[in-house]
């Protein structure tokens, strides 16, 4: 993942409506990983609709500074690399 809030960003505009896997810190030494679709980003986060055979709520949110200090850690299904203009 990029080293800045704005190029995680930008990274995940590239990736907007594909498959995505997230695993979160859950508190000391657990971790949860949940499989959905990145939907939407924003100003300072970004939503991913869970699947819901998976997870008993619809969707998630985190921020980009979550993913910075790796308290989240997307996969992206497709491993397509985004080009910038």
């Amino acid at each position: 993942m990029p080293d800045n809030l704005s190029q995680i960003k930008e990274e995940l505009e590239c990736h907007l409506g594909k498959k995505v896997m997230l695993t979160a810190q859950a508190g000391r030494k657990r971790k949860t990983e949940r499989k959905g679709i990145l939907r939407e980003t924003y100003h300072a986060v970004f939503v991913v609709d869970l699947d819901q055979d998976e997870n008993a709520f619809e969707r998630v949110s985190y921020s980009y500074a979550d993913v910075l200090t790796e308290a989240v850690e997307i996969s992206f299904y497709d491993e397509e690399k985004c080009q910038y203009a």
